[in-house]
């Protein structure tokens, strides 16, 4: 993988190539991304990086770990450099491969054999192939992946265990021995296993700590941990990425890319969803909460709750979009460019809603989309979301109708 693989992000790409030629790297890095910003493929990316590097490509006595030395090492000074260098390196066939004995991964799994306790390495070979056709995939598709189902994937003690065999053993090939640890949110008190290792760590040894949400890792690994954050992509990078890989149509990758909030996961999960007809739905949920009741509510939740998870958060996602679009409609008025269809959709959002309950109601659709993705009973939840949205916007109600 190299740099020009990771869509957009180019301050990012140009920060961490300069934190490794001006010595300034921490032995544990934590890349804070949303899903779809592209956090892992950069990790893999830098990691891979690192690993080329050899000794001699610094000056003498230094290490990439240390403070910046009188005589600055030979090393690139920009994304662009830093790619074609490793292209020219002689181990870079086994980066792209992802199967560099020196660069180990570790990654929520689930049991694999009945009684054996389960670690990343049982599922190497899919975790590379998941990598290679899915780098922007989420936990979500990862455990589907490898056959999950319902069951809960976790990065548990034995792991941990072999997280500190691994980066005990002397490296192969490479000067650096370096851990990607993807979505240590998945990681219990058993995380704490680490602390030792991560704050003293064997000589060039580097963490990568992947993560989405800040708040859910634990305090003590966080405090070791230089942050790197990940911003979520430009409209623009999306646009572009789903032209150029996905061959969508200009139009509609443009249309894509302006809903997708800088997750390019999303934006290809919307176009695989395209034929989707979200408004209808939407429109029968509204008028079932504000004009026909409870034997319609009850007849909508049970049609939303046989469509799957992913499917019940782009539609609570299509909502929010539409709120997003009639709150900038009521502040720039017709000043603000929509496609005819959603522009009327949100003029009549206005009308049954101020500014203060569309915004009540993207927070409760939020929410949802929180417990949707942490299992949630859809029903249950469905029912409750529909009770508290007659409650928000009860006191202004207009009908939807086609």
């Amino acid at each position: 993988m190299l740099f020009r693989d990771i869509i957009g992000q180019q301050e990012v790409k140009q920060h961490l190539v300069e934190l490794v030629q001006h010595n300034r790297l921490s032995h544990a890095l934590l890349f804070l991304g949303k899903e779809g910003s592209g956090a892992l493929p950069l990790a893999i990316t830098f990691a891979e990086y690192i690993s080329l590097i050899p000794q001699t490509s610094l000056s003498a006595g230094s290490s990439l770990f240390g403070e910046e030395p009188a005589i600055k090492p030979v090393l690139p000074s920009s994304a662009q450099e830093a790619e074609e260098w490793m292209l020219k390196q002689p181990g870079f066939s086994k980066i792209k491969d992802l199967v560099h004995p020196d660069i180990h991964f570790s990654y929520p799994v689930i049991t694999k054999k009945p009684g054996t306790p389960p670690i990343s390495t049982d599922y190497i070979s899919e975790w590379r192939e998941f990598v290679k056709n899915y780098p922007y995939g989420n936990v979500y598709d990862w455990l589907q992946f490898i056959g999950a189902e319902n069951k809960q994937g976790n990065i548990t003690a034995n792991e941990c265990n072999d997280i500190i065999r691994k980066l005990s053993l002397k490296s192969f090939e490479s000067e650096y021995k370096i851990l990607i640890l993807w979505l240590p949110e998945y990681l219990g008190n058993e995380g704490n296993k680490l602390l030792k290792l991560i704050e003293e760590p064997p000589p060039n040894t580097l963490f990568i700590l992947v993560a989405e949400n800040e708040s859910q890792i634990l305090p003590t690994i966080l405090s070791r941990c230089q942050l790197v954050r990940i911003p979520a992509l430009d409209t623009k990078d999306i646009e572009e990425a789903l032209i150029s890989r996905n061959k969508t149509e200009p139009q509609i990758a443009r249309q894509t890319a302006s809903v997708s909030e800088g997750n390019y996961r999303e934006a290809l999960q919307m176009l695989q969803h395209a034929e989707e007809d979200w408004q209808s739905l939407l429109r029968d949920w509204l008028n079932a909460i504000l004009k026909t009741g409870p034997v319609a509510q009850t007849r909508w939740v049970d049609e939303i709750s046989k469509l799957g998870r992913e499917r019940q958060k782009q539609f609570l996602r299509y909502f929010n979009h539409l709120l997003e679009q009639a709150i900038r409609i009521d502040i720039l008025g017709d000043s603000y460019y929509l496609p005819e269809k959603e522009k009327d959709f949100a003029l009549r959002l206005n009308k049954i809603a101020g500014l203060e309950q569309q915004q009540a109601v993207i927070k409760e659709l939020d929410n949802a989309a929180y417990y949707i993705e942490r299992n949630a009973n859809a029903k249950i939840l469905f029912h409750a979301l529909t009770i508290k949205l007659y409650h928000i916007i009860q006191d202004k109600i207009v009908f939807l109708t086609t």
